[in-house]
């Protein structure tokens, strides 16, 4: 299949080929836009899409647009979160040679955007898995997408005065903001709203781990990373406009308990061993602290 804009985007074959990858959630107001900038920004590149539907009430709306655009369209059971979806939707057509594109359904690719990702994959080395694009929100601002993995200090600093003091040190390094430049760089993790990874790599690492039900699968997934020995790159001439948390804007009380419980679940899988055990318990009662006190009043 090729990216010919009339073209069906629902199997591939061809070597290097894309398999684009959208979580849905409730997103069926802003599928049509996502799908045309995604075919768009394909023009040198054999793409399908996959659009994985958790759970939501809006299915059927969804399921429609899929159709009526050539997507793929699967439902899932029930709703188990970013990661399970992600690795579903991949499972149905990426094979080794090719690449898996994960994405919210909630950004808009400029033009070109997942040929110069692809391009970049195409011409490094194998080792480099993964691949993310520059991530604008809609004033041009850039997101810090790509940085560094949490260490207990700058997790606990970053934790601790995010809200009240953004500058703060802590929060600089683990962002790694005065790194953003137009130079494509390595970074320890990259964002998993906008994802280019190499088939064989996500297949090898078991896609992303299903423990974590939203937030913090990214983080884990360039942990896995850099542990089997490869490496995640930054490639800034490719440029996505993440426009918002569309899915968990009516839920944000919820989502933020889930993030700490996320960040409860990483720590526990970087810190393993019984001599850690007390340091495990003590991170997971101040987080789930931290969440209580973040959604007072909510």
């Amino acid at each position: 299949m090729t990216t010919s804009g009339s073209a069906p985007h629902g199997t591939q074959s061809a070597p290097g080929a894309v398999t684009l990858v959208t979580v849905l959630h409730n997103s069926s107001d802003i599928l049509r836009g996502f799908i045309e900038s995604a075919i768009a920004a394909c023009s040198g590149s054999a793409l399908s899409i996959v659009a994985v539907d958790n759970e939501s009430a809006d299915r059927e709306t969804s399921r429609a647009i899929a159709e009526e655009l050539g997507v793929q369209f699967l439902a899932m059971p029930q709703n188990r979160g970013y990661g399970s979806g992600a690795n579903a939707g991949a499972a149905q057509a990426a094979r080794p040679g090719e690449y898996v594109l994960v994405c919210n359904p909630d950004v808009v690719f400029e033009a070109h955007a997942i040929d110069v990702l692809r391009a970049a994959a195409e011409s490094s080395d194998p080792a480099v898995a993964a691949f993310g694009p520059r991530i604008v929100d809609p004033s041009g601002a850039v997101y810090p997408s790509a940085r560094r993995l949490p260490t207990i200090r700058t997790g606990v600093g970053h934790a601790l005065f995010a809200r009240i003091a953004p500058n703060n040190p802590w929060t600089r390094r683990y962002r790694a903001e005065s790194e953003y430049s137009d130079a494509p760089r390595d970074a320890e993790w990259l964002s998993g709203a906008c994802l280019l990874i190499r088939a064989d790599w996500f297949t090898r690492l078991g896609g992303f781990d299903e423990r974590f039900f939203m937030y913090f699968e990214d983080v884990d997934l360039g942990a896995r990373i850099r542990a089997a020995g490869g490496r995640s790159r930054y490639v800034p001439d490719a440029t996505i406009v993440h426009t918002g948390a569309h899915s968990t804007s009516g839920s944000a009380r919820r989502m933020t308990r889930v993030h700490h419980e996320s960040a409860a679940i990483y720590f526990d899988k970087t810190h393993p061993g019984p001599l850690l055990y007390p340091l495990r318990k003590l991170v997971g009662f101040g987080l789930w602290l931290r969440a209580r006190w973040t959604t007072r009043g909510h």
